[in-house]
Formats: C-alpha cells, structure tokens, sequence
C-alpha cells in the first residue's frame, strides 16, 4: 500500500531521480513498494527498448529487423503504461485511508465505511496485479532478445531481466498485503491463487534468463 506523501498533485512520474528517491525515503508510507515496483518495471522495458535500438539498423541482424522494431514499439509503450502505474499504486493507497476515514458514529455509519473500504482494498490490490502482470510480459521477451538482439548488450538483457523480477515480485507483495485484508474470503483466495501462477512462470523465465545471461558471460 502507498499513501500520498508532500508532492501535492504534481505526478510521481514527473519528479527528477533524486526528488523520487527522497520521496521514497521519507517518513510517509508513501510512495512506496508499490511505485517502486511499477518504476522497475518502467526500468526493464527501457532497456528492451534500448537494446532494440542497439539491434535495428545493423547489417549483421537485416533478418530480425522488423522483430526488433515491433518489440521496441511494445516496450515503450509498456514503460509509459508503467510510469502511469507509479502514480496510480499511490493513488490507490490514498483511496483507502480515505475509507479508513470515514465516520463509524452508528451502525449504517460502519457498513457504509465496511463497504467503501473493501472496494478500495480490492482496487488497491488490482493495481499492483497490473504491475506484475506487466513485468511478467517482459519476462517473457527475454529470451528471444537475448537470442536476436544485439549481444553487445547482453549485460544490459540480464539487468532488464532483474528489474522485471522485482518489479513482478515487489508487486506481488502489494497484491497480497492488500488481500489480507479483505472481508471476502472468495476475492482473497483469487488474488492470491493469480499471485501463484504469476511468481510461478515469472520465476521459470527469470531463472531461465539468468541462466543464459551468466554462460554467455563466461
């Protein structure tokens, strides 16, 4: 969970490096796993695109050309979905103290607040599903970047490949502290049984990336 720290309205995505860090840093839950997770994400497109780049126009890899253009357009603009995932996991958090605000004085009081913080909450976990969800599909990139991109930018793969794994993980972290706290038992178990299959394959990708990454750096 994440909850607006002294940035006003001005988007999280807008701040320079150092600016996002001290607002990570600060005492306020907020921003925090959450946008972190999404930014690393963020982070691993980035480099697929740059890796495309790095592949496209070179005569020695004419046969992977259009692949790597079609590749490069999909990771940018999962990066920018990303950066808008930053903001949006905050906001998420905000969302719910809200609701954890709201006036509990008499009975239709509580079921009301009861309400609007279990469709915040769930809002709050979906978020960071989108996140994972994301990363996850860069994992899945990987492997046939490092067998047609450039190899010049074969560390740069591996690191692409680690910034997906945190993002996914840290992200599904999020999803499952949001889910503890649901009052629906059959909302909870989906989320967490999507958390599974998700680590799971994310998992198998990521091993399997660094495994390629680390023999062709010996």
């Amino acid at each position: 969970m994440t909850l607006t720290k002294g940035v006003g309205n001005l988007n999280l995505r807008d701040l320079s490096l150092s600016e996002f860090a001290r607002e990570v840093a600060s005492s306020s839950p907020a921003p925090g796993g959450g946008s972190v997770a999404a930014y690393a994400g963020a982070q691993g497109y980035a480099l697929v695109a740059m890796v495309c780049r790095l592949t496209i126009g070179r005569e020695k890899f004419a046969a992977v050309q259009d692949e790597m253009r079609s590749l490069m357009d999909m990771a940018v603009a999962r990066q920018e979905l990303l950066l808008a995932l930053v903001d949006e996991d905050t906001h998420g958090f905000k969302v719910v103290m809200e609701a954890l605000g709201l006036p509990k004085n008499t009975e239709d009081e509580k079921m009301l607040r009861r309400e609007a913080l279990e469709v915040a909450t769930i809002k709050a976990a979906e978020i960071p599903l989108r996140t994972a969800k994301e990363c996850l599909a860069g994992l899945r990139e990987i492997p046939s970047l490092l067998a047609k991109g450039n190899p010049n930018a074969l560390s740069d793969m591996g690191v692409a490949a680690l910034m997906f794994k945190s993002g996914l993980e840290g992200a599904l972290y999020n999803v499952q502290i949001n889910a503890l706290g649901l009052k629906s038992i059959e909302t909870k178990e989906d989320l967490l049984v999507e958390c599974q299959v998700i680590r799971s394959e994310g998992n198998r990708l990521f091993e399997e990336c660094q495994g390629t990454v680390l023999e062709r750096l010996k």
